[in-house]
């Protein structure tokens, strides 16, 4: 060819190109690319660990430092960025939701008020994370869910769980504060596709949601046979004489019992 003749480049690679414009690995890289801004526009506080967990989720199997390359190379930064000076440049995330509860914590019949929020708790096998759901009229958790990870499939699954176990519950407001995980694409999907709607307090009010605060201390700590106890105001280290640190499957016992 008198292309790869004047400038010089062998015939061999040049067809082989032409046969195939993209070669295998560029594809995945591609698809993997896909899935991680997928992630990155759901959730946009993600790093990139959080961004390759939702890719393999979503079918994409990769390293967590072939994760960090491709968002690095295409920019797609955590939200939070560098940490910051205590107090300066901190930017609370936008509300999806107007609030809708107005600190008034009551509700005339099932299924009209919930309040939702995310707690943290330190069993023997690790961090975990609970998000359950409060209907206000009988004081009682009727959803939750419970992950080693605080994503948003941790609401998804405790909005899930609730909305099954109660039936109707179109027109049910659910009120929460301005977590990501409760901003994010897939929770507001969920609230859509269940006919509920979403509620939000504002930023460093904690009265906004007093309501979901006082029933959330009932299981704040937990015994070694799961069941739920007062907080504390200081609790005895894992390592004391006599003393034991909670497993997954006592936290997920005391839920029950809440």
């Amino acid at each position: 060819m008198v292309t790869c003749r004047v400038l010089k480049l062998p015939r061999q690679p040049y067809y082989r190109w032409l046969n195939q414009p993209i070669t295998q690995a560029e594809l995945v890289e591609a698809y993997r690319a896909n899935a991680l801004f997928d992630a990155h526009r759901d959730d946009p506080e993600f790093g990139h660990r959080l961004l390759a967990d939702e890719a393999r989720d979503a079918g994409q199997g990769m390293a967590d430092r072939t994760a960090w390359r491709i968002a690095s190379e295409n920019g797609w930064w955590s939200a939070f960025g560098k940490r910051k000076a205590r107090g300066k440049g901190k930017k609370a995330g936008p509300p999806v939701h107007d609030d809708l509860v107005q600190r008034v914590f009551t509700a005339d019949a099932p299924n009209r008020l919930w309040l939702t929020d995310i707690t943290e708790h330190h069993t023997a096998e690790g961090k975990l994370y609970l998000c359950a759901v409060k209907d206000v009229f009988s004081s009682k958790i009727v959803g939750y869910s419970i992950d080693s990870r605080m994503k948003s499939r941790l609401v998804v699954n405790a909005l899930n769980n609730a909305a099954a176990l109660r039936g109707d519950v179109a027109g049910c407001i659910v009120h929460s504060d301005r977590g990501s995980q409760f901003r994010s694409r897939k929770a507001l999907r969920t609230l859509t596709h269940h006919g509920m709607v979403g509620s939000m307090g504002r930023v460093g009010a904690a009265g906004d949601n007093a309501g979901w605060k006082r029933s959330s201390r009932c299981y704040r700590r937990t015994s070694s046979t799961g069941a739920p106890g007062p907080v504390a105001k200081s609790s005895a280290s894992p390592s004391s004489p006599g003393s034991s640190a909670p497993t997954i499957v006592d936290a997920a016992k005391t839920v029950s019992a809440v």
